[in-house]
């Protein structure tokens, strides 16, 4: 999918908020590069010495999901408390407006976020392509410190057409 053919799906549907999302998705992106080239290495000598970098090119979908998942964790877990309407402007862009009607039903039973399926923020992330090539794989972790780490893998859908996140579920669910 070329930048242009990005541009163009989102005018008119959500371009109230296009500009602001614009800076919160890069910030968001450049806030979580900073914090895996600065996060201490946590196996060998050799790792730690490694600079780290996030790469990505538009239209690159485990790219695109890892930055909205970036951005939207980083506005969950603001140092000044969550920022409800950044988390709200990255969903408006990213999910499927059928998926995000449903997602709100999913959380009022379950009493928890349905972008990351949990009540708490998780401390780590990866985004990496699925083996059957059509979904994403996200894996959380949870904890730390004293307690256990708890992961959770979730599968991210994209549309084929435009390429909006249109199904997040745990990967037991398939």
């Amino acid at each position: 999918m070329s930048s242009d053919t990005h541009v163009h799906r989102r005018y008119g549907r959500r371009t109230a908020m296009a500009a602001g999302l614009v800076l919160a998705v890069g910030l968001g992106a450049s806030a979580q590069a900073t914090a895996q080239a600065t996060a201490p290495a946590k196996t060998s000598a050799k790792a730690s010495t490694a600079l780290r970098s996030v790469n990505g090119f538009n239209g690159e979908v485990v790219a695109q999901v890892a930055d909205f998942y970036g951005a939207y964790i980083d506005a969950k877990d603001d140092p000044n408390g969550p920022d409800a309407t950044l988390a709200g402007a990255l969903r408006a862009h990213y999910l499927a407006p059928a998926f995000a009607a449903r997602l709100k039903t999913w959380e009022k039973k379950n009493k928890a976020d349905g972008v990351l399926r949990a009540q708490n923020v998780p401390v780590d992330w990866t985004v990496s392509e699925s083996r059957n090539g059509r979904d994403i794989v996200v894996t959380h972790n949870f904890g730390g410190g004293e307690a256990p780490t708890v992961r959770t893998d979730l599968v991210v859908e994209l549309e084929p057409v435009f390429g909006d996140v249109a199904d997040i579920r745990a990967t037991s669910a398939r």
